[in-house]
């Protein structure tokens, strides 16, 4: 098994084929892209602290610490683990199924097509078009999906989610007190679900929509930009129902103190009436003229 102790920064290029890779680091960054080839490379240009593994068994390519194991990852506070840092960042084939676990540091992942898993404590992940399914668990750390086609699955205690043009068709999220912007660009039937207990959830719904959805809150605000929707309660609990187009597809949200926003996103260029982009705003700047607010 071809295997490397690196203490310094250092480039290598991996001549047998790639079909699973595993980075476990701390503090610092990881970046991973997609490519046409087969094999994969490693940059490692920042490393401070104890050295770095490196191995590639039966088609696996390992870049981390021994001592971070991926099973309880979350629950890796060992503060003699803090006085290390390292910038990690790998080209690998499009196909590839990626785990990454980041503790204190940035991850950046973006064309794989393979399923990819990342697991955070309090770092930031950016997913930017991703085509096979995700998750994502932190405990802090934010994170933002740019055109992310496959099925999504996202759970925190206290970190935010953001979807810009989400096109797959599964959503799924939970978190305790972060907020959730869901932007929705789908190209046929979504499976939508987020659940919070005290963050804001916003929402952006493609018009025309084509979906049954059902919003509930305990003891927030509920703004609904769709006439076609039935907003119930005023006082206390709010709950927004109703079916757009079809209904073919579904949208749920749930919180118990957070403000829910569903709001209307333009049709695409080229489609009639077409309205120009906008930013996915959040349950507090979404336009007064545009909405039902209770």
């Amino acid at each position: 098994m071809p295997e490397w102790s690196v203490t310094e920064p250092r480039k290598l290029v991996f001549d047998e084929p790639v079909s699973a890779l595993q980075v476990r680091v701390v503090n610092g960054a990881v970046n991973v892209v997609g490519t046409t080839e087969t094999t994969a490379r490693l940059e490692i240009s920042e490393l401070e602290g104890p050295p770095l593994r490196v191995t590639q068994q039966d088609g696996t390519l390992f870049v981390g610490y021994d001592d971070l194991p991926w099973k309880g990852f979350l629950k890796w506070l060992d503060r003699k683990g803090w006085h290390r840092s390292a910038v990690v960042s790998l080209a690998v084939p499009a196909d590839t199924r990626v785990e990454v676990g980041v503790v204190g540091a940035g991850a950046v992942i973006s064309g794989t097509e393979g399923p990819t898993e990342v697991k955070g404590v309090t770092g930031d992940t950016t997913l930017v078009g991703v085509t096979g399914s995700v998750r994502t668990s932190t405990v802090s750390g934010a994170v933002e999906a740019q055109a992310v086609t496959g099925d999504l699955r996202f759970n925190s205690v206290s970190g935010d989610l953001t979807v810009v043009e989400g096109s797959g068709s599964f959503v799924k999220a939970d978190t305790v007190s972060g907020s959730m912007i869901v932007d929705l660009d789908p190209a046929g039937p979504t499976d939508v679900s987020l659940t919070s207990v005290s963050g804001e959830i916003a929402i952006r719904i493609p018009h025309p929509a084509d979906t049954e959805v059902e919003a509930n809150t305990a003891s927030g605000a509920v703004s609904n930009a769709f006439e076609d929707l039935r907003v119930a309660g005023a006082w206390g609990a709010h709950k927004i129902t109703g079916r757009l187009g079809a209904g073919t597809g579904k949208l749920k949200a749930t919180t118990v103190s957070g403000s829910i926003a569903l709001l209307r996103r333009p049709p695409s260029e080229g489609v009639p009436g077409a309205a120009g982009g906008e930013d996915a705003p959040t349950p507090h700047d979404a336009d007064p003229s545009d909405k039902k607010v209770l």
